[in-house]
């Protein structure tokens, strides 16, 4: 019985003429409903999409007309209104029915769609009939891509680039959703090396900026994390970037990092840390008070924050340790730092208010904190990072700290953690600091990785205190203490660390 009412709801379509218009609209909207049921789906016939079809040629023609403003905007309004419900019809018609999809697609049923997407995107017009017939023919494309090779083909064919551009760049966020959807749906490898080329990184953008304005929306955030899971996309789009491109799409992956369904890869890891060494030096621009907003310096800042959730995380804290520069970069971009903020007052200074509440707004604020607590990720259980270069030893002509004061060594190697200073300097910034929240609680987990289980490194500690090289009250605020143990001094711990 329900294939003799849609046969005959079919051959109601077709009659031409505007006063027509109220019951074909009528005649669509009773299709549309019918064709949500699987059932009523499995009867339909290749008439139905014809009479469809012919719905949105004539359509295209009053949109053609519309775009020239010779229409009306209330005959506009209805033509759009008719449009919706035959592409609500054809979006339901696809759901789970390759038969149908190939029904539509060889009868131009695609083709004619994303015409009409093209025409509806140069209308200039604030009728919401407008946004709504662009979000149902969005819909349907995404349906009639779903498990569909052949449709994915011809969608890509006719859509891409500037459908999915044009898209992108709307300001309403469901044509926005839908459009990551049929994008999706559409990729495949190949069309992934697409992306990477020319303009075309322009979607790859446009896709990041629109995660930026909508976090929320499911599909805006499943087409980012499938880019993202592409090295030499993220490589090409990073190259391309401004600064101000590179910090937002450092911010995605820093607000997703930790988010089980957000994977990254071990060369993306490797390319960030690798991007931090070339540019770490940038952020001592920001020592100047006229260099506070410096887009290179802010990206670095950005870099740092990233690693330091990467290093949170134990299959990229595993890749990041092994990676050969970034522990020396992290203690060398540190010592710069810990200097210029001795040479003059700035953000890099040691500061302590009276009170405490002094807020404090820099975009370099906590960035030695990070340092500090990226430094002990890297030697956290980690032999090769915690005592890099044997062939030093720890003598009394080393001049390292006393009591806050900070002197620069010189050592013998070029790999070792002692010729970089590493632990003098970290203990050189364990006090309460205004401009580094933490630092002193990071500091003391840094402390322990580089000595847990490490006797050279303790004992590298206790010479320090013991020759006055090291001021024993910030040991002991750190939970440590020197001991002397068969003619050997030793570094023991007084209380438990804290696990941060």
């Amino acid at each position: 019985m329900s294939s003799v009412e849609l046969r005959a709801l079919a051959a109601r379509l077709g009659v031409e003429g505007e006063e027509a218009l109220p019951g074909c609209l009528a005649t669509v909207r009773r299709m549309e409903g019918l064709l949500r049921e699987e059932a009523h789906r499995n009867m339909a016939d290749e008439s139905i999409f014809q009479k469809l079809l012919y719905i949105l040629r004539n359509a295209s023609c009053e949109i053609g007309v519309a775009c020239k403003g010779t229409s009306s905007p209330a005959h506009l309004d209805s033509c759009l209104l008719l449009l919706t419900e035959c592409f609500r019809c054809l979006r339901n018609a696809c759901v789970q029915s390759v038969d149908n999809q190939n029904m539509m697609r060889n009868l131009g049923l695609i083709d004619a769609s994303v015409h009409l997407v093209l025409l509806l995107q140069k209308l200039e017009t604030d009728l919401e009939s407008l946004l709504t017939a662009l979000r149902c023919s969005l819909q349907y494309l995404g349906n009639m891509a779903t498990g569909n090779r052949d449709s994915q083909e011809r969608i890509w064919k006719l859509a891409f680039p500037s459908v999915f551009l044009n898209c992108l760049n709307t300001h309403d966020e469901k044509i926005i959703a839908y459009c990551c959807m049929v994008l999706l749906t559409c990729l495949n490898p190949e069309r992934m090396l697409e992306l990477q080329e020319g303009n075309n990184l322009n979607i790859a953008l446009a896709v990041l900026q629109a995660f930026r304005r909508y976090p929320e929306s499911e599909w805006v955030f499943l087409i980012n994390n499938h880019l993202l899971k592409c090295p030499k996309l993220v490589k090409a789009m990073y190259a391309k970037m401004s600064n101000q491109e590179r910090i937002m799409l450092l911010e995605l992956i820093l607000s997703q990092i930790n988010d089980e369904k957000f994977i990254i890869s071990e060369e993306i890891t490797t390319f960030l840390a690798s991007c931090f060494e070339e540019k770490c030096q940038a952020v001592l621009r920001l020592a100047s008070a006229t260099n506070h907003e410096d887009e290179e310096a802010l990206v670095t800042i950005r870099l740092l924050d990233v690693l330091c959730e990467m290093t949170s995380n134990p299959e990229q804290l595993e890749c990041l340790q092994a990676y050969a520069n970034l522990l020396e970069v992290a203690i060398n971009t540190l010592k710069l730092t810990h200097i210029a903020g001795k040479q003059a007052t700035n953000i890099f200074t040691v500061t302590h208010s009276a009170s405490g509440k002094e807020e404090i707004s820099h975009p370099a604020m906590g960035f030695k904190s990070h340092l500090i607590r990226l430094i002990g990720n890297l030697c956290y259980k980690n032999k090769v990072n915690q005592d890099k270069g044997q062939r030093t030893h720890f003598t009394a002509n080393h001049q390292v700290l006393r009591k806050g004061c900070m002197i620069m060594c010189e050592t013998h190697t070029t790999d070792s953690i002692y010729e970089l200073d590493g632990i003098p300097l970290i203990l050189d910034n364990c006090s309460i600091d205004d401009n580094n929240p933490f630092i002193s609680q990071w500091a003391v987990y840094t402390i322990h990785n580089l000595t847990e289980l490490n006797e050279r490194n303790q004992e590298l500690i206790a010479q320090m205190e013991q020759c006055g090289l090291a001021d024993n009250s910030v040991l002991e605020s750190m939970g440590l203490k020197v001991e002397r143990q068969d003619q050997r001094l030793i570094l023991r711990s007084v209380r438990k660390m804290p696990n941060l």
